[in-house]
């Protein structure tokens, strides 16, 4: 059985759930956080966009989208450039700022078509094939790829979660339901 698109797919929901995510909020909306210390949904985002980027261009040693296509200079965040969230803490969530949500959205779009690409161009060996040493056992292809799914699909919920919460406490109600 051809695996390939059943990854894409799940990689797909995220895509088209993000931009129903974000639609209708303000700058000052993704930045809104529950409480201190709390991840914005603009911080969930572009932490799962950043880790979909690097893990994915760690599959073939292509480099992350994020320095070469110049998003780390639009975004212009106060963060190392090879910063993802990992390891951060609630002063760098609480830094975290974009004027525009689409920028998100569209870093995330240029971030997804790369997934695209790359998982459809693997053949069956490339599955088992050994892409980071540092752990043991080391991590195939195939397991970065469901690490990669498990994180983005877990932001994606805490984004709709996030939401309802920013909603409930601006007493609005924008109709969405956390689905595309």
């Amino acid at each position: 059985m051809d695996c390939t698109h059943l990854v894409l797919d799940a990689f797909e929901r995220v895509h088209e759930l993000l931009p129903v995510a974000l639609a209708g909020l303000s700058a000052a909306d993704v930045r809104w956080q529950p409480d201190p210390g709390a991840n914005s949904i603009g911080w969930l985002v572009w932490h799962l966009a950043r880790v979909e980027d690097d893990h994915i261009a760690g599959l073939d040693g292509s480099p992350q989208l994020w320095t070469s296509e110049g998003w780390a200079d639009r975004f212009a965040l106060p963060f190392p450039v090879r910063a993802v969230g990992y390891g951060q803490g609630p002063d760098d969530v609480a830094a975290f700022t974009v004027e525009d949500p689409g920028l998100l959205v569209d870093y995330y779009d240029a971030v997804h078509a790369r997934t695209v690409a790359t998982i459809s161009a693997l053949v069956e060996d490339d599955w088992g094939r050994i892409v980071d040493t540092r752990f043991d056992p080391p991590v195939t292809a195939a397991v970065r790829i469901v690490s990669v799914i498990n994180d983005i699909t877990q932001h994606i919920g805490q984004v709709g979660y996030v939401r309802g919460m920013l909603e409930r406490a601006t007493s609005r109600d924008s109709g969405w339901k956390g689905h595309a």
